[in-house]
């Protein structure tokens, strides 16, 4: 069958063209040659120069880590990646460290950029991108989720600057009382401890008279 075509096609090449197959094959070989020689020579340039560009723009050196202190979670969040003027930050166990090298991975676009501006311990701990794991809160994990943990603190620690830390949010008072009111209501009892009972006076007073009735019978 492949012979069969193959006489058929050297027919009609020979039909319509008044070449061989041979010559035909040949002159196909040089125009396609030259073609990609010409494309080379004046279509390459502008891609060429733009790719040039590209790099010359993924190679600009990264500003230095700006260290910020004692920052809370809601000022974490402004460094998200969605500012390219600002750096992009993460955090681990209430540790922030600048990844904006990484941005590839942990910015905008990148698989890891729900991390992004946010304490994401508990997430990286269980490999998770629920929403409800994005938290520094790593209160019941496993010892493989802790380890897992570890390995990461330990990654970031040697490969990123540190450049502040988390603020720990106070713990509110859950009586509703303030702590002025609540050190009254504990000095109160000690208040009352300390004013000398009458009854024993009475005692003594009753015991003095009854010593004094034996003593004149």
């Amino acid at each position: 069958m492949a012979l069969e075509l193959w006489e058929t096609l050297k027919e009609s090449i020979t039909a319509y063209t008044g070449l061989s197959p041979a010559t035909f094959f040949t002159v196909i070989a040089v125009s396609l040659a030259f073609y990609h020689m010409i494309s080379g020579l004046f279509g390459s340039s502008t891609p060429q120069h733009q790719r040039h560009r590209s790099m010359e723009e993924e190679m600009e050196p990264l500003p230095p880590p700006v260290q910020l202190g004692e920052i809370n979670e809601d000022e974490l969040k402004q460094y998200d990646g969605t500012d390219p003027k600002k750096p992009l930050l993460m955090a681990i166990k209430g540790q922030i460290y600048d990844v904006s090298q990484s941005r590839m991975f942990y910015g905008p676009g990148g698989p890891y950029a729900l991390f992004a501006g946010k304490d994401a311990s508990r997430a990286l701990a269980k490999m998770s991108f629920e929403e409800s794991d994005l938290t520094g809160d790593i209160s019941g994990l496993g010892p493989f989720e802790l380890d897992a943990l570890q390995d990461w603190e330990y990654k970031f620690m040697s490969k990123y600057v540190k450049v502040g830390t988390i603020k720990t949010k106070d713990v509110p008072v859950t009586d509703g009382s303030t702590p002025s009111e609540t050190t009254e209501a504990t000095e109160a009892p000690r208040q009352a401890e300390d004013i000398p009972s009458e009854e024993p006076a009475a005692e003594t007073v009753e015991t003095s008279a009854t010593d004094a009735e034996k003593k004149d019978e």
